[in-house]
């Protein structure tokens, strides 16, 4: 199956690290050395930015992504990874019989009609009791009256973006899909801008 939404709404055509490497690239490094991770899948890798760097931090690292672009250019700018024209809604054994001590999903689980399928993915593709690290958009109740109250509410919640966010998670529905999904949550870093305001969130899980 193919993705729902067209990745080709995402320009890979550089080797800048996306918007939102700076804030989150030095979280999930430190999370997947506290997990004692050596092999690490990228699911939805994009152009391998987060992969170079998880792999100049001495980690074996593999990426995935649905975007033809996004994949050659990640095979021509970070060789020394491997990568795979794959996203979440397809087949995890196209990766052949690798198990991973951790999946990474950095910005990946807003954009799913069927966001179920991402922890899926990464269950059969994980070692027993390997972990999931998974980062969203922040979004919780103080973060949302500040957005209403500076009038960038609509904005924030746009409509209009081709391609763009169409779940927004909070840290309670985040952890209830992990959880029905087979994970249990090991920890949380809110990432970007103050508490209660983060740009992102980072939960880390483990599979049982």
């Amino acid at each position: 199956m193919t993705t729902v939404l067209p990745a080709s709404q995402y320009r890979f055509d550089s080797a800048a690290p996306p918007h939102t490497a700076d804030y989150l690239t030095t979280h999930i490094i430190s999370m997947c050395r506290r997990i004692s991770a050596r092999r690490i899948l990228d699911l939805g890798c994009g152009n391998g930015a987060l992969c170079g760097a998880l792999s100049d931090a001495g980690f074996n690292v593999t990426g995935c992504d649905p975007s033809e672009e996004g994949i050659e250019f990640a095979r021509r700018t970070y060789p020394h990874c491997q990568f795979f024209l794959l996203g979440v809604y397809d087949d995890p054994t196209t990766l052949g019989d690798a198990h991973f001590d951790v999946v990474v999903s950095t910005e990946v689980v807003e954009h799913l009609f069927f966001p179920r399928a991402l922890p899926r993915f990464a269950v059969q593709v994980l070692q027993p009791r390997g972990h999931l690290v998974l980062s969203t958009p922040y979004h919780g109740y103080i973060k949302n009256v500040v957005l209403a109250l500076s009038g960038k509410f609509d904005s924030h919640f746009t409509a209009l973006w081709d391609g763009g966010h169409i779940k927004f998670w909070s840290r309670t529905t985040l952890t209830k899909l992990l959880h029905e999904e087979g994970f249990l949550i090991t920890g949380f870093v809110g990432a970007g801008r103050m508490p209660y305001l983060w740009k992102s969130m980072i939960l880390s899980a483990q599979k049982q």
